[in-house]
């Protein structure tokens, strides 16, 4: 039946029912975005009101009304000699919210995407499996805060998306925050809990850090390379070239700092392997990965009271306790921490009942700790060993223990000591307060608390405002908790070129001699450098046969991260993966 005789039905058996063929009204639609060049899946048909009485229908619209009044109709058979065009329908391309086709080309990406391509390829595709556990939270988090979704990617770079990564100089978590960083960033670190664990509390951290980075500095990529560098050696960096880097704007001010010898090996790739990362993570099958998607980090919450073992928050859910530590990788010691009620997370779905059936359960089975008081003579080693525990797991739950010399405990002491369930789903972690700094004698280096500012900074050290700014290459007067400030070394130096720009300002002619016979110093965004092409020969970041198979680090550390253990080894991340 062809497309008029269609229409002629359709239009007589409306008529004849009193209705009408005109179209009814569509719904304004809202705001979609644009369609991704490559295209997307084919448009339907549409109905467009005509001059006069006439009325333009698709075939598409003719099929759906002559469906609605004769019900399904067969398909048409095409004639033998007619032909039937194949249409294929392309795969949206993709995009990014950071620049990642101006550079594409630089002989450092390339390096990395043909890297996380090939030899690392496993490796990679495992790291980007388990980012789907995050990336859409992740995501709109950024989103929300009005940062590029893109920048997520960092967190594949510094830590594979692993909550339990652990660098050498101690930072920790998907995010690699170092201690004093955190905490100024709003996360709560101490014995008990480590916020830089948990994905959600984390990457809050992270955002606010990357947009103070940014205001600073001005740029997303000279961020992200403050990020791992640190943002006083990256401004530094800045005030010290910026006569040889007269005409770089934007991104391209980063790769011409890079091209200085000047920056460390691993944030000179950091840059380079965030751009690969987001143009493998895209198209992860041209590149030859494979990657597995995981179940999205989803849960609900329930309030507890403190020192509540998670075995009992597993038993009153009906989950595995492997579950809630999982969601709750920020909870160290298999129990919430003493002195207040804490909400806890479960699986979606797992809170109906909750309340009722937390208090059914025994209560010893709610006592985390039980005391004792310590004699003489005693150590934790034998007290533990009363108790079925090791020393180790003991000072879990005793940080503040007083111990003699020679390691015993003084009597008289109250020894908390731990049940078997709560043992069993704690974290084997280094102590959280724990940092590690490399700086020269001649730089004296100080970490921002809470309610200073550099005014009081600079009075303490007897300095002024003003040289603490230089120091850091500081622009604005902002600081926040948790920064390491130098407040003691030299000031950066500019460029020669820079000094003799300045100096001779106003006569044209010191000003040709200063910029004659010079290179342009601005960055070609599809050329590499000597300077970045030298990384790989010095740098394990730069071969896949380090431990993390050319992604950064751990970020500001240069050692690979190792996850923590529990005894219950259902809930353990592999150290070195």
């Amino acid at each position: 039946m062809t497309s008029r005789a269609i229409i002629s039905i359709v239009l007589a058996a409306t008529a004849a029912c009193g209705g009408s063929a005109r179209p009814t009204a569509a719904p304004t639609p809202a705001r979609a975005p644009a369609e991704p060049a490559g295209g997307g899946a084919g448009g339907t048909g549409t109905v467009a009101r005509a001059p006069g009485d006439s009325i333009d229908v698709s075939e598409t619209e003719v099929e759906r009304r002559a469906i609605e009044v004769f019900g399904d109709l067969p398909a048409a058979t095409p004639a033998a000699d007619t032909a039937v065009p194949a249409t294929a329908v392309e795969p949206a391309a993709p995009t990014w919210d950071i620049d990642v086709r101006s550079y594409e080309a630089h002989e450092r990406v390339e390096h990395y995407v043909n890297l996380f391509g090939g030899e690392g390829r496993d490796r990679i595709a495992q790291r980007l499996g388990r980012g789907t556990r995050y990336d859409p939270i992740l995501r709109a988090k950024f989103r929300a805060a009005g940062l590029p979704e893109d920048l997520t990617y960092l967190a594949l770079i510094e830590s594979g998306y692993n909550p339990h990564a652990y660098s050498r100089a101690a930072a920790v978590g998907m995010w690699q925050f170092m201690a004093s960083t955190a905490r100024g960033m709003g996360l709560r670190v101490d014995w008990w809990v480590d916020e830089r664990r948990d994905p959600m509390r984390a990457t809050d951290g992270a955002i606010r850090f990357i947009s103070w980075l940014k205001d600073q500095l001005g740029s997303f990529y000279l961020a992200a390379a403050a990020y791992n560098g640190g943002p006083g050696r990256v401004a530094r960096g800045l005030t010290r070239y910026a006569g040889d880097m007269e005409g770089a704007t934007g991104d391209d001010m980063f790769f011409a700092l890079a091209e200085k010898n000047y920056l460390p090996a691993e944030t000179k790739n950091y840059v380079p392997q965030l751009i690969a990362a987001a143009l493998v993570a895209k198209e992860p099958a041209k590149y030859g990965l494979k990657v597995d998607s995981l179940p999205p980090f989803v849960y609900d919450s329930v309030q507890v009271p403190a020192a509540t073992p998670l075995a009992a928050v597993a038993a009153a859910a009906a989950v595995r306790g492997s579950e809630i530590v999982e969601l709750n990788p920020h909870v160290l010691r298999g129990m919430t921490p003493p002195g207040k009620p804490m909400y806890v997370r479960v699986p979606v779905g797992y809170t109906h009942g909750f309340d009722s059936a937390f208090a059914a359960i025994p209560k010893e089975q709610r006592t985390a700790l039980t005391a004792v008081t310590s004699k003489k003579g005693q150590s934790l080693a034998s007290i533990a060993r009363q108790h079925g525990l090791s020393g180790r797991q003991l000072a879990w739950y005793n940080p503040k223990v007083e111990k003699s010399k020679a390691g015993r405990v003084h009597p008289g002491q109250r020894i908390n000591v731990p049940s078997p369930a709560v043992v069993a789903l704690a974290l084997d972690v280094p102590d959280p307060a724990v940092e590690r700094y490399s700086t020269s004698r001649a730089v004296r280096v100080h970490v921002v608390r809470r309610g200073e500012s550099l005014g009081l900074i600079a009075r303490r050290y007897g300095t002024t405002v003003e040289r603490l700014k230089a120091l850091n290459g500081l622009r604005k007067s902002v600081i926040f908790a948790g920064q390491s400030l130098v407040v003691k070394g030299p000031v950066p130096k500019a460029s020669t070129k820079g000094r003799m720009a300045r100096s001779e300002k106003g006569s044209a002619k010191a000003t040709r001699k200063a910029s004659g016979g010079t290179t342009s110093s601005k960055t070609s965004s599809k050329t590499s450098s000597k300077a970045a092409g030298s990384v790989d020969r010095t740098s394990n970041a730069g071969s896949a046969k380090g431990k993390r198979a050319g992604v950064a680090r751990g970020g500001r550390n240069g050692k690979a991260p190792r996850g923590p253990s529990t005894r219950g080894a259902s809930t353990r991340e592999a150290n070195n993966d």
